[in-house]
């Protein structure tokens, strides 16, 4: 279990380095490609492909980027609140990775033609054997997030540093009179 007073700043450097990423990469990709023009990286397993989306994963959702905007500022304004009671290294990455992640797709959103809250996501990571998708990197941010996210959970670690004991009850049980009894610690049985 680590303090508050450092869980906040590994957060905030978290989120501070994915959102840097995200945007220097979409600076590069804007200033140095043609929208449409694909780059083979690692022949067919990378590639550059530079698009344009109002929408969600796999272009879900077209044209609703406004719905996407408010929930993104919901989620960074949930997380920030939250920030105050991590007490955690790990959740204080995961946490920061998402809203790095959240950050750098709203920014598009926020900042991007066609306009102030509807701007389209600049999307140009491509793995056309592995997913029909076209990703950035505040993408990778939020699916590795989300990956850390179940191995914290399945781990048992609380927000407060803690970790879930596992097979352990929290309270000892009661027989039917209510009398609690508690079990002997014999090594016999």
């Amino acid at each position: 279990m680590i303090r508050s007073a450092i869980a906040l700043p590994v957060l905030a450097s978290a989120a501070l380095i994915a959102l840097g990423i995200d945007q220097f990469s979409k600076f590069l990709v804007v200033t140095t490609m043609r929208e449409g023009e694909v780059i083979p990286v690692l022949g067919p397993v990378l590639q550059w492909n530079f698009v344009r989306n109002s929408g969600a994963a796999f272009s879900l959702a077209s044209g609703m980027t406004w719905i996407f905007t408010i929930l993104a500022v919901i989620v960074a304004v949930v997380i920030v609140w939250f920030s105050r009671r991590i007490h955690s290294l790990s959740w204080a990455i995961l946490l920061g990775l998402l809203l790095g992640g959240v950050l750098g797709n709203l920014t598009d959103r926020l900042f991007r033609e066609p306009g102030f809250g509807r701007g389209e996501v600049v999307d140009f990571i491509s793995m056309p054997w592995m997913l029909p998708a076209i990703y950035n990197m505040a993408d990778a941010s939020i699916v590795v997030s989300m990956g850390l996210f179940l191995l914290i959970t399945l781990r048992g670690v609380r927000l407060d540093g803690s970790v879930e004991a596992r097979g352990a009850t929290t309270a000892p049980d009661a027989d039917s009179n209510g009398t609690v009894e508690l079990a002997a610690a014999d090594p016999a049985h």
